[in-house]
């Protein structure tokens, strides 16, 4: 992934702007720190910070067609990008570049606003049509890059677009958060949907029976369309199932194709990263002694994968929130808690050269993997949750994903949100999908999909006790102290007196927890103008179930080490 930067007709001195435009850009060059470009034409700015994944040695940024009529900028990845070029070459198209981002454009030419349904990745794009001084956005389906706009009062015709919020709050006085799965089309002025799946009304529950093998070789495809990259990369391992899972399907991938067994029956993508990389390297993190540590060695030795272990103290967790407040752009307390460890993390990762990882996210809401789910009161509201966690992800667990990692230059991959896994995954009935307590754990389909233990010709998944640990959110996991200790931080700084005023500091969105209104303060000293506070939404479980507040998992009933 990358950051990008664009202004689509300034009102103003463009060439004077230029430089302005060069610092905002350059505010999230840790986003892309391999190279930069920016172009600029009429009245268009079009920057470009850049993570080099595929493509390496003629990536760069912005992308000019010959005749210079098209202009493209793009955080992400196509994984389907061999095919289409096979497809654009067939018409004619001399490609200039070996990126997997350069096929955007002339699909554009020959599909108008259509061609966003032809890819499958992704990313975050802004395309400029110079003839017809029109420009087009778009954010991939379920929002795992970010893509913020913006406009300012005092030049209405112009729009501004960046990767994060840091880049826009000092020259816009009105952003928004770019929603996922739309496109923007200057011509209509208009942010349209144009992601538009069976799953999409929460009101529908799912009536499909699970399909265990089905959901399996379904996850596998996954994870095997992600391994294309040509830099070394690695995987997240907490321990916990859903990171586990995916290191475990990694690891027999590589094998496959490095050796050739894949068979004719799958499907096959760009299999550049493991024919490049074939050694599979695991990372994980928690306070000494943590569960995740404990619980990641054990699937590293299973795996046999290049473990690397890294431990955190509490003091450098708690200096670094500062920190990852400015890279997270929120104060949303469970994204805070979650992201410092992979923050932590994500640097050490990129200090070993790695810059590509997969990772877990978006498991849990889509089988209803968090322990307040236990209390869903029927299985329509149990569906709808999914759903609504879903289509929520983009302010939560991808923003902490993307964000975390690309504060360092190090991109994220998350096979669970595949649109094709997300399809069947989505149709199954909640009945399958619902806890049982005492006959059925959280996730209990996925887990039951790479149980393999009646099968001695298979080679296990998973350890047992990893396959059927309980779900640890990961601010637990790498550590219970962790969060007793930004509580009890909290408790310091924040005296009764200021508590009491939060409703008339911040009316909106008031904070309701000492650790809550810490965050508060430290997003508005990074973040001070009243816009960017749109774009934050709080992740909280469903207090209307009987569920705590406290989005830790050991504040629900169910965890084993409940508050």
């Amino acid at each position: 992934m990358c950051g990008i930067f664009a202004i689509y007709r300034y009102d103003g001195d463009v060439e004077n702007y230029r430089q302005r435009a060069l610092f905002l850009s350059k505010k999230i060059r840790h986003r892309g720190p391999d190279w930069s470009g920016c172009y600029t034409i009429n009245n268009h700015i079009l920057a470009h910070e850049r993570l080099a994944i595929v493509g390496v040695d003629s990536g760069a940024q912005p992308i000019i067609s010959e005749d210079k009529k098209l202009v493209l900028c793009v955080n992400g990845e196509i994984y389907n990008h061999k095919q289409l070029r096979a497809q654009l070459e067939q018409k004619g198209y001399a490609f200039k570049t070996h990126s997997d981002c350069e096929v955007i454009m002339y699909l554009y030419r020959e599909m108008g606003t259509e061609f966003v349904h032809q890819l499958d990745g992704i990313f975050s794009f802004v395309l400029l049509d110079v003839d017809n001084d029109r420009i087009i956005a778009a954010r991939d389906p379920i929002g795992v890059t970010t893509l913020y706009y913006g406009w300012r009062s005092d030049m209405p015709n112009t729009v501004y677009f960046a990767s994060e919020l840091k880049s826009l709050n000092e020259d816009c006085d009105k952003i928004l958060a770019f929603p996922p799965g739309h496109l923007y089309d200057s011509k209509t002025k208009e942010t349209t949907r144009w992601y538009k799946p069976s799953w999409w009304d929460g009101n529908k529950v799912g009536e499909n029976p699970v399909d265990l093998k089905l959901l399996r070789r379904s996850l596998e495809a996954s994870v095997r369309k992600r391994l294309m990259a040509e830099v070394p990369y690695g995987v997240l391992l907490s321990g916990g199932l859903d990171s586990s899972l995916i290191a475990s399907i990694a690891v027999r991938e590589t094998q496959k194709i490095t050796s050739g067994t894949i068979q004719q029956d799958e499907p096959r993508f760009d299999e550049s990263g493991p024919n490049m990389w074939p050694g599979m390297h695991s990372f994980s993190i928690g306070l000494e002694g943590s569960p995740d540590l404990i619980a990641a060695r054990k699937v590293a030795e299973h795996l046999n994968t290049i473990h690397h272990e890294y431990t955190f103290t509490i003091q450098e967790a708690l200096d670094a929130v500062s920190d990852v407040i400015y890279h997270l752009e929120t104060y949303d307390v469970t994204t805070i808690r979650a992201s410092t460890p992979m923050y932590l993390l994500s640097r050490k990762i990129k200090a070993m050269g790695v810059k590509m990882v997969l990772s877990g996210e978006g498991a849990d809401e889509v089988f209803g993997g968090y322990l307040y789910f236990h209390a869903a009161p029927d299985d329509a509201a149990f569906h709808s949750e999914t759903v609504t966690r879903v289509k929520n992800l983009h302010y939560a667990d991808c923003l902490r994903a993307n964000k975390s990692t690309m504060a360092w230059g190090v991109e994220a991959r998350v096979p669970f949100l595949d649109l094709s896994f997300l399809e069947l995954a989505m149709a199954i009935d909640p009945r399958d999908k619902r806890p049982v307590p005492g006959h059925r754990m959280e996730k209990y389909i996925v887990r039951k999909a790479f149980d393999t233990s009646d099968d001695p010709n298979v080679k296990p998944y998973l350890p047992d006790e990893i396959l059927w640990r309980q779900k640890e959110q990961f601010s637990d996991g790498v550590g219970y102290g962790w969060i007793d200790a930004l509580k009890d931080v909290s408790q310091v700084k924040v005296s009764d007196q200021a508590f009491e005023h939060a409703t008339a500091k911040w009316p909106k969105d008031t904070p309701t927890t000492k650790e809550a209104f810490m965050y508060r303060v430290l997003f508005d000293q990074w973040f001070p103008q009243e816009a960017c506070t749109e774009s934050v939404i709080r992740w909280v479980p469903r207090k209307d179930w009987g569920c705590s507040e406290d989005p830790s998992g050991r504040a629900q009933k169910a965890h084993q080490a409940a508050y």
